[in-house]
């Protein structure tokens, strides 16, 4: 009878049948299906999403938008309706493109769902069957094979050499051995005098231990890297360690990000500047200028819709969309359009090594052998130089990943290391249980098994062995498998006749596993063609080279053999690997992507500081950030265990003042407390990941960026950008394109608020001087919507700047409409803009030998629509002159926009074809509203002469001229400053 207190993994195999309700013939297909009613499909729910129409009404009742309802309907009121159509034809064009982008990038997130495998094998009614991995239930007994991917919480019931994958659930890149035996923890209980002190009725303390590391249980998302088991299903669905985890990113509250949080801060700002101003107008208007209430609060409302940006939302949401498709095509899909700018704001990366910084490939880089070194080999032999255990005894191996064809390995000339070279590689390929596969579409080699047998098979292939006829030759006899008590393996081959190593014996024992445990077995060594007696001297010699290649970050394995007869069959195991000879070493490892150090020396260049956080060996994992040149001078290595005895406030200290740390063997928990301790510290923080280990932390990050090819649904779903290639490198790059989308939303903003000023101008002299408005309220959303659009857009589409990677990353605090931005666009270029047409419309008036008292004079009959036509003819004229002055300026501000700083004759006019493509759509919408006959009509407007057009030519160089002067100055005021430093 099973305990009640008694775990699963704790029951012997009868208990395990009896507590779960099942046999080892399976379930009945009937009680199968009662349990798969009453509990449910072996699924994880689906995320909590809003349903899409609420999230299309998100689109529509944001401040923004509610602040342009509100526009409309005050035109509405104030008998305007083609005002108020216009105002709301624009919330919904932005409700609808923003909608489609998120709803797109949604579409292709789903089709990269590939977590769980699509069928498994059980044993129903005695039989096996082949079933979809979701009617897995509870009590299903499941056959495991070599490269299966495990769909459920299972409890071990028998394996022969059965090794998993579980990186998708702790991080460890490695291997680990499963076994099906029962599991007795380590208990605790107090002891005086010899004796317990255990109450009655009161349970020993036993050991805290995590499910994914307890030897007979295999968890759901893991994979099945090497043997074959039989498990019993304990948990499915939600209820699975993989759920738990995935149960933990929903119960972290996403924040929103950088952009939403600035463009609701300058929303609220242009709102306040807005109203404040248009209640001034109102009243001024009213009380000085006698209008009544109706017209004053139409004008009141021209100042509210001029001051409002209503290309800015779809002006924003357009620049963003063309940086999402610019990454897209960089191998980035970007989920949420706002998380694109918070790239530009990253100080912290925080990323996972394997798969991420790795390929996720074990290779082979060094053989080494116990040979004696010659005069030539090094002609100035230092005694004291420990690397001259290795210098004078590796062998190379070139290449990298599972093609064998993709490297050689350097093997001497002389005949004697060529032999023992090739003993070495025979040996450790015979002696691993993992296979290679050439697959065709595309053409590549798949590695089957633990990563790290496949990675010695593929030396062995280096080296032009026939790993077939090899196998054939010399048959395995008994194997030994690897366990983590004992870190070895043993072959035992049929080796008579060997041409390679005459034995008189008819077997031979190859042992392989970790060197030092290989060691402490072997009672010789292979020197000089020859065994001989394994003395003091020889073994530090080969601790030495074992040490050093550790060092560097190799994972070493040890080969040894042991000649024999019938013996090497019937010896029990401890017996069978003793008296051994030792061969050599192995020293592999996985190499960092290519890219990596690039990438991450620019994260350095541009200010961004980038911590590896991993499940993995921390030694390991430090061993990578050299390579890659994450850290360079003292390495702290911070382990979760190490983690968990530091408070919250030393952990801030820890991250805060401390330089060049790891964090190694990190638990979901752990990562999203450090995730937190960077925020807490004012970071704004990057996290990347593959595994189900991963998603808390992406979906507690600010910006949380997910693996695409290899990631898990949970992770992808919890992360704001997804890498299509898994590719770390494409991470700078998308921050690269995010720095430059956030300076771009900054370029057309202050294209866009420019052009306000010269709207707002004519109202404000309206009141000061008593003169008729130089521009209609449809004329004002003439130029936001109808010339400054696509211009604005062009200038979202600017390609990064120069030397935009080598400065730090703006503050956090930075306001995106800033002190210097609102100056430059409303008191410099506004400033120009609105001398410009103001003056333009005067000249109008002028022509016709009004001056300033005869436009006085005439303006109550404007105002009150009772002039004569001749007049009204001269003020449409005059107000199409200043409509027109306003685009002709703003052609020559989307030049000057270009950059705060540089000179636009120093940037390239052929990088952004949208440039051209803004300045002829703004030219011939300008023509299209004074010339089209409905258009001239909707906008009160009327034909210029070509003396008019011939002055509007001036503007844009005449602004631009200005724009220079100033940049010229700026740029002098710099160059004087760094020299004074």
């Amino acid at each position: 009878m099973a305990s009640l207190h008694q775990p699963l993994w704790a029951l012997s195999f009868e208990e395990v049948y009896q507590s779960l309700g099942t046999t080892a013939n399976g379930l009945s297909q009937n009680e199968a299906q009662q349990r798969l009613e009453k509990f449910g499909a072996n699924e994880l729910p689906e995320p909590a999403h809003r349903p899409l129409w609420l999230r299309f009404a998100d689109q529509l009742t944001h401040f923004m938008a509610l602040l342009l309802w509100v526009a409309g309907i005050l035109a509405f009121i104030s008998r305007t309706p083609e005002l108020g159509w216009a105002v709301w034809a624009v919330i919904w064009i932005n409700a609808i493109f923003s909608f489609w982008q998120e709803f797109q990038a949604e579409k292709a997130l789903s089709a990269l769902k590939k977590v769980l495998p699509m069928q498994v094998k059980v044993y129903r009614d005695g039989e096996l069957k082949q079933i979809p991995a979701r009617e897995l239930v509870r009590g299903d007994v499941m056959q495991l094979e070599e490269g299966d991917r495990i769909s459920a919480d299972a409890r071990l019931i028998s394996a022969e050499s059965l090794y998993l994958d579980v990186s998708v659930m702790t991080g460890e890149s490695l291997p680990v051995a499963r076994s099906p035996f029962p599991v007795r923890l380590r208990e605790a209980v107090s002891i005086r005098g010899g004796k317990t002190m255990l109450r009655q009725g009161e349970q020993p303390m036993q050991e805290k231990v995590n499910p994914s590391e307890i030897a007979n249980l295999v968890l759901a998302g893991s994979t099945v890297a090497a043997g074959r088991a039989v498990a019993v299903v304990y948990a499915t669905g939600s209820e699975t360690e993989f759920g738990q985890v995935a149960h933990l990113t929903t119960v972290v509250k996403r924040e929103p990000s950088t952009l939403e949080i600035q463009v609701a801060r300058i929303v609220r700002l242009i709102t306040a500047i807005a109203l404040g101003m248009g209640a001034t107008v109102f009243a001024l208007s009213y009380l000085l200028i006698g209008m009544d209430v109706t017209e004053s609060f139409i004008f009141a409302i021209g100042i509210i819709v001029a001051n409002v940006p209503e290309g800015l939302l779809p002006t924003v949401t357009l620049a963003l969309a063309l940086g999402v498709k610019r990454m897209a095509r960089r191998n980035a899909l970007v989920r949420r359009l706002s998380a694109v700018e918070t790239l530009s704001a990253t100080t912290v990366i925080c990323t996972d090594k394997t798969g991420t910084l790795t390929k996720n490939e074990m290779t082979v880089r060094y053989l080494w052998l116990p040979t004696e070194p010659t005069q030539a080999d090094h002609p100035n032999p230092k005694p004291d130089d420990v690397n001259d255990v290795l210098t004078n005894r590796l062998i190379e191996v070139t290449g990298a990943g599972y093609d064998p064809s993709s490297g050689k390995v350097n093997i001497p000339p002389d005949s004697e290391t060529a032999w023992k070279a090739k003993v070495l590689l025979i040996g450790s390929a015979l002696c691993s249980n993992a296979r290679l596969v050439h697959l065709n579409a595309p053409s590549r080699w798949q590695e089957i098994g633990d990563p790290t047998e496949a990675a010695l098979l593929v030396a062995a292939g280096k080296a032009e062995l026939n790993l077939e006829e090899l196998q054939k030759q010399y048959p395995r006899l008994r194997e030994l498998p690897f366990d983590s008590r004992r870190l070895m393996m043993t072959v035992v081959l049929h080796w008579q006749d060997s041409e390679l190593w005459s034995s008189p014996s008819p077997n031979l024992a190859f042992t392989k596993g970790a060197p030092l445990e290989v060691l402490k077995h072997c009672h010789w060594i292979l020197r000089d063609g020859k065994s001989q007696e394994l003395t003091h001297d020889y073994w530090d010699e080969v601790v030495r080279a074992n040490d050093d290649l550790a060092r560097q970050g190799f994972r070493v394995l040890g080969l040894a053999a042991r000649q024999g007869g019938q013996e090497l069959l019937d010896l029990k195991a401890q017996e069978l690997e003793q008296d051994l000879i030792f061969i050599g070493l192995v020293a592999m490892f996985d190499p960092p992507r290519d890219e990596v150090p690039k990438a991450i020396a620019q994260c350095h260049q541009a200010g961004i500081k980038v911590t590896m956080v991993t499940g993995d060996y921390g030694l390991t994992a430090e061993a990578i950030a050299r390579q890659i040149g994450l850290v360079s001078d003292k390495v702290r290595v911070v382990t979760g265990e190490g983690m968990g005895h530091l408070s919250d406030a030393q952990l801030k200290q820890v991250v805060k003042y401390r330089y060049g740390l790891v964090f190694a063997r990190m638990s979901p928990e752990h990562k999203l407390r450090l995730v937190q301790a960077y925020k807490d510290i004012g970071e704004i923080v990057a996290v990347t990941g593959d595994g189900v280990n991963d998603a808390p932390a992406l979906r507690a990050a600010n910006i949380g960026i997910a693996m695409g090819q290899n990631g898990t649904d949970v992770a992808r779903e919890a992360a704001d950008i997804v890498l299509t290639d898994d590719n770390f490198a494409t991470i700078v790059v998308a921050i690269e394109q995010g720095r430059a989308i956030y300076q771009n939303i900054r370029k057309f903003m202050t294209y866009i608020l420019a052009s306000n000023v010269p709207e707002i101008v004519p109202f404000l002299g309206m009141v000061a001087f008593k003169i008729p408005p130089a521009l209609t309220i449809l004329q004002i959303l003439a130029v936001d919507l109808g010339t400054d659009m696509v211009p604005a857009l062009a200038l979202g589409a600017e390609t990064p700047e120069a030397g935009i990677m080598d400065r730090p990353p703006r503050p956090k605090q930075e306001f995106l409409l800033n002190v210097p931005l609102l100056i430059r666009a409303y008191l410099f270029l506004g400033v120009i803009e609105a001398v410009l047409s103001m003056l333009g419309f005067f000249i109008v008036w002028w022509s016709y030998g009004y001056s300033l008292a005869d436009l006085q004079q005439v303006t109550p009959m404007i105002l009150n629509h009772t002039a004569d036509p001749t007049v009204t003819g001269i003020y449409r004229q005059a107000t199409t002159m200043t409509l027109a002055a306003i685009v002709a300026c703003q052609v020559g501000n989307l030049f000057a926009c270009r950059s705060s700083w540089g000179s636009i004759f120093r940037q390239s006019l052929a990088n952004n074809s949208l440039l051209w493509l803004g300045i002829s759509v703004e030219c011939v919408a300008l023509f299209a509203f004074i010339d089209f006959p409905p258009f001239r009509q909707v906008f009160g407007t009327a034909s210029l002469t070509n003396w008019h057009w011939l002055l509007l030519l001036a503007c844009p160089p005449i602004l631009i001229g200005l724009e220079e002067l100033r940049k010229l100055f700026l740029r002098a005021r710099r160059r004087k400053h760094s020299r004074s430093l």
